[in-house]
């Protein structure tokens, strides 16, 4: 019999400790962020999926080395190129420019590798976190027409 009414005081005590801290955050403001309509904005350190960096005509910083795609252990970067030639002074040269940079974001595993393998600041993480589809094929990304895409919106912008 003393069980049953310890069991009563007992429990009575621990609704009484919930409801009070209940009754503490009832007051307090409100963190809840009313999603799609409102949204946070990511960290500095938040890792997207890779992106390119565009240089100052506007073009891909990359100059088609191939680190960031020989550092990716999950092998979901691919990249091509195509050779051009180009008069300087009276002297041809050759140059190689990138003509494809493809990233299988079903492979990526947000490593980090090619970022920091890149010696010429050619890529960098994104900012976007909403990726959401139920289609393959929606995470197969063209990052150069992903940076056109962006710089015509930046123009248009400002």
């Amino acid at each position: 019999m003393g069980g049953y009414f310890s069991d009563i005081f007992y429990g009575s005590k621990s609704l009484l400790v919930g409801l009070g801290i209940t009754f503490r955050e009832f007051f307090k403001p409100v963190v809840t962020v009313q999603y799609p309509y409102q949204t946070l904005k990511m960290s500095a350190k938040f890792r997207g999926h890779i992106e390119l960096i565009g240089d100052e005509e506007e073009k891909a910083k990359c100059v088609v080395c191939g680190m960031c795609e020989r550092a990716c252990p999950s092998g979901c970067i691919t990249l091509g190129s195509v050779s051009i030639e180009t008069e300087v002074d009276g002297k041809v040269k050759k140059k190689k420019v990138l003509s494809k940079y493809d990233l299988d974001f079903t492979k990526c595993s947000l490593c980090g590798q090619c970022v920091e393998n890149c010696s010429f600041g050619a890529i960098t993480f994104s900012k976007e976190y909403n990726l959401a589809s139920a289609r393959k094929e929606d995470f197969h990304f063209n990052l150069i027409e992903r940076l056109e895409r962006l710089t015509h919106s930046e123009e248009k912008n400002a």
